[in-house]
């Protein structure tokens, strides 16, 4: 059974992504995307805060600033990766 700090460490995750689906909108496969990034993105974020002993704002063991960071650059990328804007080309 996973711990307190797994627990709110996850649905701190699915808060970041619901809530970048709700801003940013979408249907459900957007959605479960931005879910996933930010499940991705935090748990990430995370590790590399372990790894760079980073402790700024800790919650017990997690992480929360640069899990937090992680989630939002992972966000962002997904965004950027999906997003349905026509590039304008030169036409030179």
């Amino acid at each position: 059974m996973p711990g307190p700090t797994t627990v709110f460490g996850f649905i701190l995750a699915t808060l970041f992504g619901a809530v970048f689906h709700l801003i940013m909108g979408g249907d459900a496969r957007r959605l479960a995307l931005f879910l996933l990034a930010g499940w991705l993105g935090f748990g990430l974020g995370h590790v590399l805060g372990a790894i760079l002993d980073i402790n700024i704002l800790n919650i017990g063991t997690l992480r929360i600033v640069t899990a937090s960071v992680g989630a939002v650059v992972a966000l962002i990328v997904a965004h950027i990766l999906t997003s349905d804007r026509k590039r304008k080309q030169s036409t030179r």
